[in-house]
């Protein structure tokens, strides 16, 4: 079975196209939860690529024209000849990252939370419904398609890379690639996936479950973790995922839910932070966006919703205070992209260290071994032998006992009474 088996994006539409009027007060919550009116004062995120690896991306929304670079398309040959790709979650993602409206001073449709970004659009994934989606997901050619798109956005210049998108378990090649993408500085964030309702601990989704990588769960309107949303112990961080508006192919908008939307705002947020520093490690990206969170957890961190709610105000004030150190890893093979994650999975251009073997001297071991179970027999039969000893004394007490018993009567009680109770109040102390 292909890993790529169960590759899928994470989303679920909730209802049909809404009107342009309509978008951008429905937005209003969400855009108040991320607080990106304070952080908009500092940036909009221009300057920064963010790659959309996803279901491919409309250039000619009118929330989205002139921001849009269009990448490969990795999926080519799934379809039949001729079949266009629908691209509605790719271009619903682009737009919660980088829609920058239209109309009168851009007051109409979708307001990304880092407007002023650019977005590389790599198509990795068919929608659901499009004809070669079985093909896609069980032919070897797409199994590393993800990791492909990965290499491509950092060698294109992506800054952060979004991955609204989930599979059960990662390849080789995606772990590489995600290496590669952190030594070069880019953030990568994806989704922790929406298989969590009904489960106390949900499933692990990758790659957002692979270290390097920001998994982020989705929130309800109350800021808790929204039902579907998975629960589990990489969850960093949650966003909106319940009724958040977004763009969609042919200038249409769709409203929806899921750990899809969740994850292209922070991957907005995210770009914020790139944008004003840019030099910042995916690292202190990482530790800005957690610390900078609202509705923290009561104990700091839960399964659901990680260390909370991001906030892009706070994360900007966190990135300030973290911006004049430095978060890089050192150690053999810490920067060696390339490198496989774990033994038996092919040789890299920089092996680790051998295992260093600390040999035991077995001859000693045995030699303390024994004296240790001659002293516990000669134990042993030391306190058998104080046993019989005792036995055998008290048997002959008893027998005098009874023979002056017999001879003198009077004596019992002067003879047993002091004998018993001080032997009564011996055994009190004793005991």
């Amino acid at each position: 079975m292909l890993a790529l088996a169960v590759l899928a994006p994470a989303f679920v539409l909730a209802a049909a196209p809404a009107r342009a009027d309509q978008v951008r007060g429905s937005q209003r919550q969400v855009l108040r939860t991320l607080d990106v009116a304070h952080a908009w004062r500092l940036t909009r995120g221009a300057g920064v690529l963010v790659a959309v690896l996803d279901s491919g991306v409309d250039p000619r929304h009118h929330d989205l024209v002139g921001s849009v670079v269009t990448g490969p398309d990795l999926t080519r040959g799934a379809n039949p000849r001729g079949t266009p790709p629908r691209r509605l979650h790719g271009t619903y993602m682009a737009s919660l990252i980088a829609g920058h409206g239209h109309g009168p001073g851009r007051s109409d449709g979708v307001i990304g939370v880092a407007p002023a970004a650019r977005v590389l659009s790599v198509r990795v994934i068919l929608e659901d419904d499009e004809p070669g989606f079985h093909a896609f997901n069980s032919q070897a050619r797409f199994e590393n398609v993800v990791a492909r798109g990965i290499r491509y956005a950092v060698d294109k210049g992506a800054r952060v890379i979004n991955m609204s998108i989930s599979k059960d378990r990662p390849t080789r090649q995606e772990r590489a690639a995600i290496r590669y993408a952190v030594s070069k500085g880019v953030v990568l964030v994806a989704a922790a996936g929406n298989d969590g309702a009904g489960r106390r601990d949900g499933p692990y989704s990758y790659p957002a479950s692979l270290p390097g990588v920001i998994s982020v769960g989705a929130a309800d309107h109350g800021l808790h973790k929204a039902s579907f949303s998975n629960r589990n112990s990489l969850v960093q961080v949650a966003a909106p995922g319940v009724d958040v508006f977004g763009a969609g192919p042919g200038d249409q908008y769709w409203v929806g839910r899921g750990t899809s939307q969740a994850t292209a705002l922070v991957s907005g947020v995210a770009a914020l932070i790139k944008a004003r520093y840019p030099r910042m490690s995916p690292a202190l990206v990482a530790q800005a966006l957690t610390t900078g969170v609202t509705r923290r957890p009561a104990r700091g961190y839960d399964p659901g919703v990680g260390f909370g709610v991001v906030n892009a105000a706070r994360a900007l004030a966190e990135a300030a205070r973290l911006a004049r150190h430095r978060h890089t890893a050192s150690g053999p093979g810490a920067q060696d992209a390339d490198l496989p994650m774990s033994a038996g999975l092919g040789a890299g251009p920089a092996p680790l260290p051998p295992v260093r073997v600390v040999r035991r001297d077995t001859g000693m071991i045995t030699l303390y071994g024994g004296i240790a179970l001659a002293a516990t027999a000669g134990t042993g039969v030391s306190l058998a032998a104080v046993v019989v000893l005792l036995r055998r004394g008290g048997r002959g007490r008893r027998a005098r006992a009874a023979r002056g018993a017999r001879r003198t009567p009077s004596n019992v009680r002067e003879a047993r009474g002091p004998v018993a109770a001080g032997a009564d109040v011996a055994s009190k102390y004793v005991a």
